[in-house]
């Protein structure tokens, strides 16, 4: 049996304020849920300008837990409020390890768990490895409402394997938050 899904990639510009961030992209979420979304995309490390592009210490107390990110609160509610599905991506702390993690949150505001980047770039304009531990999640499908959804992340996506291994696990869509274009 066939259906069908509307999904929203949001791309925005972001400033170095994490609450216009999360504002921005809200008000862009409800919009695309007016034109028919079921899922929606937010852009990788949408909460800041993208940091990595030089080596700051200061840059890593930026890094919450999944359960403390003021952007994984917010779109929690505002998923279980518009009954859709939010991709959001976040600078994760997990203890003393830090991580580029996304969390799927489905359309009753349940968090179906988390994925971290695998692929970490590192050169001039991506000193990701600098603020980044590979992910130990491996390529993780999530069964939400609207399917069943394979993420990866950014740099993710020029690894074949990615897509490869989240097709084989089952995923009917795949998705790559990306904060370079």
């Amino acid at each position: 049996m066939s259906r069908k899904v509307k999904a929203a990639a949001i791309q925005m510009r972001c400033s170095n304020n994490v609450g216009d961030n999360i504002k921005k992209a809200d008000e862009m979420t409800r919009e695309a849920v007016k034109k028919g979304a079921n899922i929606i995309l937010l852009p990788e490390l949408f909460e800041r300008q993208y940091f990595c592009q030089e080596r700051r210490y200061e840059y890593y107390a930026y890094a919450k837990s999944v359960q403390e990110n003021d952007a994984v609160q917010h779109f929690t509610q505002t998923a279980k409020e518009l009954g859709v599905v939010i991709i959001v991506s976040f600078y994760e702390k997990n203890i003393n390890v830090l991580y580029n993690t996304v969390t799927v949150i489905d359309a009753d505001g349940s968090n179906l768990g988390i994925y971290r980047k695998t692929h970490i770039p590192d050169d001039h304009y991506y000193q990701e490895k600098f603020y980044f531990t590979p992910g130990n999640t491996g390529f993780k499908v999530f069964n939400t409402r609207f399917g069943n959804i394979g993420i990866g992340i950014c740099w993710d996506q020029w690894f074949p394997e990615t897509a490869r291994a989240l097709a084989v696990n089952g995923a009917e869509i795949l998705f790559y938050p990306t904060a370079i274009g």
